[in-house]
C-alpha cells in the first residue's frame, strides 16, 4: 500500500500529465532514437516502455533509428576500415552490404522486439519496403584555400531523401502498428542509400506534418556560450545562433534537420537527452520536459 506522500506524488505526476494526453491524443510524433539511449540495457527498456505508453493511450508513434557504433563494429570485426569525409561514412559497395545487414536486420529488428515484448505492435522497415524512403546520391563539396571552385567529393552509396511513402507509414498507423524505420533508401535505379538518421527523422515529420519531431541524443540540449541549456527557440533564434557560432560542428546537421522538419510542416522539435531515463514520456507528458524547443509557434515557448 502506498504511503500518503507516495500516493499525493502518484497524483501529481498524473493530473500534470493529463492534459498532454488529450491534447497529444491521435497526433503523430517521430522519434529519432540512437546514441547512449540504444546501448544501456535501462535505456532501451525505458524508451521501449515509453513508446508502448505513448500508442496506448492514443498517440501515434514513429521510430526512426540510427546505428553508427554497431556498424562500426561489425566493420572493424570484418577488416573493412572506414573513412570520413564531412563527417559521414565512405559507403562503397562493401560497407553498404554491411550498413544493410546492421540496420536493416540487427538493429531494427532488435528494436522491433523489444517495443513487442513490452506489449507493442512494431514492425520494422527500411526505405526499401514498398517504396518507403526514395532517395538519391548525396554531392558532397569541399573547397580549400587556392581553389576556384569547390571540389566534389564522392563518398559512395551515402545519399539524400527525395520523397517519403506516407500512404504507407499512415495505413500502419491507422491499423495500430508501431513503425520503426531502418535510415536505408533506395533509388530510381534500385540502389541501396546509406542516409543520416537525424536526416530521415526530419523528413518523415515533415512529410507526415508530425506535431513533434524528437531527437534524442547524448547531451542535455543546445547550450548557449556559457553552457546553460536554452530549453525553448524559435526558428529564427537558432538561425541566429549558427551565424554567430555558438551552435556549431557535429550539433549542426541535427539542427539542420530540425528546422527543415519545423519550416516544412512539423508542429516542434525537440533536442532530448536520451541518457535520462524515460526521455521520450518526460519531454511529451511533463511541463518542463529534458531537452531545447524549437518552434515556429512562440506562444509554445
Amino acid at each position: 500500500m502506498l504511503s500518503r506522500d507516495a500516493a499525493a506524488q502518484v497524483s501529481r505526476v498524473l493530473t500534470e500529465a493529463l492534459p498532454y494526453i488529450q491534447r497529444f491524443t491521435g497526433k503523430t510524433i517521430v522519434i529519432k532514437y540512437g546514441g547512449n539511449a540504444m546501448e544501456s540495457e535501462e535505456l532501451k527498456n525505458s524508451f521501449a516502455r515509453d513508446i508502448v505508453l505513448m500508442k496506448t493511450v492514443g498517440i501515434n508513434p514513429v521510430v526512426v533509428h540510427g546505428g553508427g557504433p554497431q556498424i562500426a563494429d561489425l566493420l572493424a570485426r570484418l577488416n573493412i576500415q572506414s573513412e570520413f569525409i564531412e563527417g559521414m561514412r565512405v559507403t562503397d559497395n562493401q560497407t553498404m552490404d554491411v550498413v544493410e545487414m546492421v540496420l536493416g536486420g540487427q538493429v531494427n529488428k532488435d528494436i522491433v522486439n523489444l517495443i513487442n515484448r513490452h506489449g507493442g505492435a512494431a514492425i520494422g522497415l527500411t526505405g526499401k519496403d514498398a517504396g518507403l524512403i526514395r532517395a538519391r546520391k548525396l554531392k558532397v563539396s569541399r573547397r580549400t584555400p587556392g581553389m576556384d571552385k569547390p571540389e566534389i567529393i564522392d563518398i559512395g552509396q551515402v545519399g539524400e531523401v527525395v520523397e517519403i511513402n506516407t500512404r504507407l507509414i499512415n495505413r500502419l498507423v491507422s491499423d495500430d502498428y508501431i513503425p520503426v524505420i531502418a535510415p536505408i533508401g533506395v533509388g530510381d535505379d534500385g540502389a541501396s542509400y546509406n542516409i543520416n538518421a537525424d536526416l530521415v527523422a526530419g523528413k518523415v515529420a515533415e512529410a507526415l506534418k508530425a506535431e513533434k519531431l524528437l531527437l534524442l541524443t547524448n547531451i542535455a540540449g543546445l547550450m548557449d556560450k556559457q553552457g546553460k541549456v536554452l530549453t525553448g527557440l524559435t526558428t529564427a533564434q537558432v538561425d541566429a545562433l549558427i551565424e554567430d557560432g555558438t551552435i556549431y560542428g557535429g550539433m549542426l546537421p541535427k539542427i539542420r534537420c530540425a528546422l527543415d522538419a519545423v519550416q516544412g510542416g512539423a508542429g516542434s522539435a525537440i533536442i532530448v537527452d536520451g541518457r535520462v531515463p524515460n526521455a521520450v514520456l518526460l519531454e511529451i507528458f511533463t511541463n518542463t520536459g529534458v531537452g531545447t524547443l524549437i518552434t515556429n509557434q512562440p506562444h509554445l515557448l
